[in-house]
């Protein structure tokens, strides 16, 4: 068994990369696409094992037991590189110059034990532009044997002269069944849990591993629900109140609203069609999401989706803060709901 076995889910990025090393075709540059948590860093690191990987038999690599399979697992093989963006006091993630140089340096030498040197440029959509324009002179002119393998949500982030020297591998988010079973099977976790899990999951397996483990970000997302609720449950002085006191930690905001997202499109979708022909992803919430289905109009529940939507939007690009969220709870429906979470 090789350790490509490990990776639950995009076969056919594993059957392309296995080719490539297999057939002697191997690109100097892939770019790995996807939303966060679904897999690619971790396809990454087991490609940088599978170029390095000791194993005899091109076959049997990556074997996930060789020094240089554990090394880069360790994320301390020398031939290896990850590269992460450095969080500034805003809490805004970036790649910065200074980073890429260094990695620069590091390519020019020869690999002290690997085939290959490899570096892993994590999420690199937050380059900043400095940095993002260095990168590509390595791209156009890259070292003997190095391969650069980079991860970020979107190409269309990206300057497309990076993106046109790269060959990009998208990922797209696993099936519920394939989430819930991985979580059973590999992680031990209840059938209920498992199911909650993988519904939550938006197809993200990292992120449905990581709550399995980490009870704090199932409780993170009870509380984003239950701000939710006290903001239906106010009159607009209240929601104004609210709007001031949720302002003053603006980095706690969009996990929040992504959480509200998710629930307000349950309730558009009980409100529009039916729940088997749209599993909910909040299933835990399903039977006030029910009750509500029958207590608004279905036009409120499209209304605060998009305006939900449009204050994400707003937040990434700088807006006013408190006035985005005063908009938002102006959209969103007037006393429905109680402190119990029972519809009115």
């Amino acid at each position: 068994m090789n350790n490509w076995q490990n990776i639950i889910g995009h076969e056919w990025a594993v059957g392309l990369l296995q080719n490539a090393i297999e057939h002697d075709r191997l690109g100097h540059a892939y770019l790995f696409t996807g939303p966060a948590q679904v897999g690619k860093t971790t396809l990454a690191r087991t490609f940088a094992q599978a170029l390095n990987c000791a194993a005899e038999a091109i076959s049997d690599r990556p074997c996930g037991r060789c020094r240089s399979c554990t090394l880069i697992a360790a994320n301390r093989h020398p031939d290896v590189r990850l590269v992460l963006g450095e969080v500034s006091g805003r809490g805004k993630l970036t790649i910065k110059i200074d980073q890429i140089r260094e990695l620069q340096q590091a390519l020019s030498l020869t690999a002290t034990e690997g085939r290959y040197k490899v570096a892993i440029l994590k999420q690199f959509d937050a380059a900043n532009l400095s940095a993002a324009n260095a990168f590509l002179k390595t791209l156009e002119e890259p070292p003997r044997n190095v391969v650069l393998l980079l991860t970020a949500a979107d190409a269309d982030t990206l300057l497309p002269t990076i993106v046109s020297r790269c060959r990009t591998i998208g990922l797209r988010p696993l099936a519920v069944t394939t989430i819930e079973a991985a979580l059973q099977q590999r992680w031990g976790a209840a059938p209920e849990q498992a199911r909650l899990l993988a519904h939550l999951a938006d197809g993200r397996l990292g992120w449905a591993s990581q709550s399995l483990q980490e009870k704090a970000l199932l409780a993170e997302r009870e509380s984003q629900l239950v701000l939710l609720r006290d903001v239906l449950a106010e009159k607009r002085t209240g929601r104004f109140h609210l709007a001031d006191r949720l302002a003053r930690k603006p980095e706690d905001l969009p996990p929040m609203l992504r959480t509200w997202l998710t629930w307000w499109r349950d309730a558009v979708l009980l409100a529009w069609s039916s729940e088997a022909s749209n599993p909910l992803t909040n299933l835990d919430q399903a039977e006030i999401l029910r009750q509500l289905a029958h207590a608004w109009p279905a036009g409120q529940f499209l209304a605060s989706l998009q305006q939900t939507e449009k204050a994400l939007w707003q937040l990434e690009h700088n807006a006013n803060t408190r006035l985005v969220l005063e908009n938002l709870f102006l959209v969103y429906p007037l006393n429905t709901i109680g402190a119990t979470g029972q519809a009115q």
